[in-house]
């Protein structure tokens, strides 16, 4: 199998961590090769991506490029900045999935990144020092996202203690409150936009891990909203039936009476628990039924 089969099947069938991981890694890839190709030219200042990709904070900017408050999420141009965040989004994920679920972590990831952009918009409208700067401010990369999942599951999990070189056993609450320590001490000392959307992902992981222990999960919306899209985009599978005459009228009769048994559940189960509970054989079987009636 060669190597890019084996990468193709990682992807295909790895664990939404896995996906976040190699499309974050596969973006930096693609675009350092693009940017070396205009380097190569010596037109790198003419390299057009980080414009398009970056989210920007004057909101007028955002109407012309709408999609921008995505992409900055996977979007890194410096190696140091995507090892840090790839290493952090692959510890904090596994610990995330340790307590909570794979589709959690990918809302969390998006929903985390969005309000570290409203974050950082609002504070280049609010703080005057920030704001004589705010025409030209864009934020990228995925720390946002990576902070919001570790606030997560610190705040879901706030005693669990996790071992950590040089200071051994630390709880995790502790380990949020550092991150929240160092981005506000740091905050003045250069890049205050991309310190204040850390703030806004670890904000939303807190308002995430406090409504999940209510027994609210505030990532169903934009769950749904991925598996609507996943399906619009997916080729559908033509069913095939075939029907096979009962050899006799106690044979029709009977193999009636188990369909209809079947019906019976399936009808039950979604008096319970909606249509949405079934799976796929049995929303198949409940099509096909109400052809032949």
């Amino acid at each position: 199998m060669s190597i890019y089969q084996e990468l193709k099947d990682s992807f295909k069938f790895g664990s939404p961590l896995t996906k976040l991981l190699y499309i974050n890694i596969g973006v930096f890839i693609l675009f350092r090769f693009i940017f070396a190709f205009y380097w190569g030219f010596g037109q790198q200042d003419l390299f057009p991506f980080t414009n398009w990709l970056s989210a920007p904070a004057y909101l007028p900017s955002l109407i012309y490029k709408p999609w921008s408050i995505i992409t900055y999420m996977f979007y890194h141009e410096d190696f140091f900045h995507i090892a840090f965040n790839m290493l952090g989004l692959y510890w904090f994920g596994k610990l995330f999935l340790e307590f909570l679920s794979k589709r959690q972590l990918v809302g969390t990831y998006l929903l985390g990144g969005l309000s570290g952009y409203i974050f950082f918009s609002l504070a280049y409208y609010l703080i005057p020092v920030l704001h004589q700067n705010l025409p030209g401010a864009v934020v990228l990369g995925a720390s946002a996202s990576v902070l919001a999942i570790l606030a997560a599951v610190s705040f879901y999990r706030p005693n669990y203690s996790i071992y950590l070189m040089f200071f051994g056993q630390v709880k995790l609450k502790y380990l949020a409150l550092f991150y929240i320590v160092i981005d506000v001490l740091t905050m003045a000392s250069g890049n205050p936009g991309g310190h204040i959307a850390h703030l806004g992902g670890m904000f939303f992981g807190w308002i995430f891990a406090m409504q999940l222990r209510k027994g609210k999960d505030i990532t169903i919306g934009v769950n749904k909203t991925l598996d609507f899209l996943v399906t619009l985009f997916k080729p559908r599978k033509k069913l095939k039936v075939s029907h096979r005459k009962p050899a006799n009228d106690f044979e029709y009769k009977k193999q009636k009476v188990s369909e209809q048994k079947q019906i019976d559940v399936i009808l039950d189960k979604i008096s319970r628990s909606g249509y949405d509970s079934l799976n796929k054989d049995e929303k198949e079987m409940l099509f096909k039924m109400g052809k032949n009636k």
